[in-house]
């Protein structure tokens, strides 16, 4: 993205033992930052159980698909409460995210994008059987 290498980085750990909730938060805490000219990236992944990896190539299993799609309505619908409750609300939670490090970074950047940001899908491939890699932007309610 930036091949001169030329801008501060300052990366935050995620912590496992709080919830979406939090790092929603977190999120919105970091918010201000972006009327400073900072890009806040959160590097994660839409699904994440390596349990459940198949050889390269493998169709998406049905559980990971589901979830997927749940997280991309509600992304794009707006719904991040639904989002930041996924444990409750979307299908098979627990079998797509057995531990929520991964995950929780989306939750950071839902956060600092804002209420009333509209999200957008940026990339969406599968790998392994259970691995999504989609990715979301978000743009401010004010941009």
């Amino acid at each position: 993205m930036y091949p001169e290498a030329d801008i501060p980085v300052c990366q935050l750990s995620v912590s496992s033992n709080k919830g979406a909730t939090y790092h929603y938060n977190m999120g919105k805490a970091l918010a201000p930052l972006k009327d400073e000219g900072v890009l806040i990236i959160g590097s994660g992944s839409a699904t994440h159980n390596l349990r459940s990896i198949r050889p390269r190539g493998t169709p998406p299993a049905p559980w990971a698909t589901a979830f997927v799609s749940w997280l991309k309505t509600s992304l794009l619908d707006g719904r991040y409460e639904d989002v930041n409750e996924y444990e409750e609300k979307a299908p098979y939670a627990k079998m797509n995210h057995p531990w929520p490090d991964h995950f929780f970074p989306l939750h950071v950047a839902m956060g600092a994008a804002g209420e009333n940001a509209k999200a957008k899908v940026v990339h969406d491939t599968w790998d392994a059987g259970s691995i999504s890699y989609a990715s979301f932007g978000f743009t401010a309610a004010n941009s």
